[in-house]
């Protein structure tokens, strides 16, 4: 077994943690700004409804002619600036995702590229501050297909909504937020918990 061959794939692991890290803070923040911007969506589209379900012309605001349709054009107006706020924040979420599925692609390349010099025992070899080789692998492959199904599944869901179909976007804010996976994020968190002295470690 080549000694530096498994230096050089521990410091890969370090610094695919070290990524996973740093993007599941950026990650979560960005969902946190997601969600006032999701119920935003839900409380314009049920305007738009009632306004749909009132008749003006026969309220005392019938003295206002167009005062229906500017309304209206005004929540058109807030609901596509909504979206467009939306779509910003996917972007973010998408470059999370590329971010930790780039690093998670080089860490096995190098891995493939190193199997003729580890053998068995060496990839499945832990000790008192580094989990075994094939462990990490295994928990960094998991953590990059949370990321592409949820940044999937959310992208799917904002592609469905347009500021004309009011049933989509009401029931969007719920939607959105049964896409959430806590045991699936725990996971990663204690994940970065077992090998928090690995990464420390020179």
């Amino acid at each position: 077994m080549s000694k530096p061959v498994l230096t050089s794939l521990h410091q890969a692991l370090r610094k695919s943690f070290q990524c996973l890290e740093n993007n599941q803070k950026v990650w979560e923040n960005v969902l946190a700004e997601c969600s006032p911007l999701m119920v935003s969506l839900g409380n314009l589209a049920e305007q738009s409804t009632a306004l749909s379900n009132v008749q003006i012309s026969n309220t005392p605001l019938r003295a206002f002619p167009d005062l229906e349709e500017r309304l209206r054009f005004k929540l058109l107006q807030a609901t596509d600036t909504v979206l467009n706020k939306l779509s910003e924040k996917m972007s973010s979420l998408q470059s999370v995702r590329d971010a930790i599925s780039n690093q998670v692609s080089a860490v096995f390349q190098l891995y493939e590229q190193s199997t003729d010099s580890l053998d068995l025992l060496t990839v499945t070899e832990r000790s008192a501050i580094a989990p075994s080789v094939a462990d990490m692998l295994e928990w960094l492959q998991d953590a990059e297909r949370h990321y592409r199904q949820q940044f999937l599944r959310r992208k799917t869901l904002l592609q469905t909504l347009r500021a004309d179909n009011l049933s989509l976007l009401e029931s969007a804010p719920k939607r959105w937020k049964s896409l959430e996976s806590p045991s699936a994020e725990d996971n990663i968190t204690d994940t970065l918990c077992k090998v928090s002295f690995f990464m420390e470690s020179p």
